[in-house]
């Protein structure tokens, strides 16, 4: 079966590090400057879609490859996911896929004949993930030794976090309010607690229905300073300033900043580039 990047798990730790370094080649030019030519990959996003999209399609393009695009709902149709496949298989060498059903994405993988990625789905957000790991191998040596904090939800990046953690064999502990833990975690009810001795702190939006259970855990300046020396603040995009983070924060030496997602677009790229090596096109 072609393989495919659907979840975390679909990689093992030493393709993970395999990934990792595929995105330094492509980040230093020494891999290829179009080594996607010929290629065409297909994407289905919504028009909402603003980091995820334009570094996938932005990233292809700049490797010499091809895009067509579709609307996710372009997928929920009658037809049989497996006819959609197939046929498809014809044309393209890959299918990039933003959808909130994370069923879809692995019906698609296992019956196509063509990679499919993985762009986010209601369940897992694994490339983001992906991307963040590499970013944060480039400020520690190595980042696998080092505490890691989820402040959010059961939710898609939660979970993608979790599963990273299970992977790569970091630490990770979540916190939140009760009821939204995610299972088989560490979990902390208190911010103060939970930051205390930890070098990474991940966060995630809080959905509307959420908030006033969130009310008491947003990460601010005073907590971020009860962390480990040089440790920084994460905050998955689209974050709210005055939500899930304070403003304060944001705008002090926690916050890994802009920069630090640029790297999604080489992860991205080697992502693609990786599955179509072991797909032997």
């Amino acid at each position: 079966m072609t393989k495919s990047f659907i979840h975390i798990k679909d990689f093992t730790r030493q393709e993970i590090y395999e990934i990792f370094e595929l995105a330094d080649k492509i980040a230093d030019g020494t891999y290829g400057s179009k080594i996607l030519q010929g290629k065409t990959v297909v994407l289905f996003f919504p028009e909402a879609s603003i980091r995820t999209r334009v570094t996938f399609e932005k990233g292809i393009h700049q490797l010499g490859g091809d895009t067509i695009l579709f609307p996710p709902t372009a997928l929920d149709k009658r037809e049989k996911t497996e006819d959609v496949m197939k046929y498809l298989g014809n044309w393209v060498d890959a299918a990039v896929v933003r959808h909130s059903d994370l069923t879809l994405l692995e019906c698609m993988a296992e019956c196509s004949d063509i990679p499919v990625i993985n762009a986010m789905t209601s369940g897992n957000h694994p490339c983001e993930i992906l991307a963040d790991m590499y970013s944060i191998s480039k400020i520690y040596s190595d980042f696998t030794q080092k505490k890691f904090l989820f402040v959010g939800g059961k939710g898609n990046i939660g979970n993608s976090w979790k599963a990273a953690s299970q992977l790569m064999g970091f630490e990770l502990e979540q916190c939140c309010p009760k009821g939204y833990e995610i299972e088989n975690m560490k979990v902390h009810h208190s911010v103060e607690e939970a930051i205390s001795g930890k070098d990474v702190i991940c966060t995630d939006s809080i959905p509307q229905n959420a908030r006033e259970a969130f009310g008491g855990y947003q990460v601010t300046l005073q907590h971020m300073n009860l962390a480990n020396p040089g440790a920084i603040l994460n905050p998955c995009p689209p974050f709210y300033r005055g939500e899930e983070v304070s403003e304060e924060v944001i705008n002090s030496k926690y916050f890994v900043g802009y920069e630090f997602k640029k790297h999604l677009l080489e992860v991205q790229q080697a992502i693609i580039c990786y599955l179509l090596q072991k797909a032997g096109s």
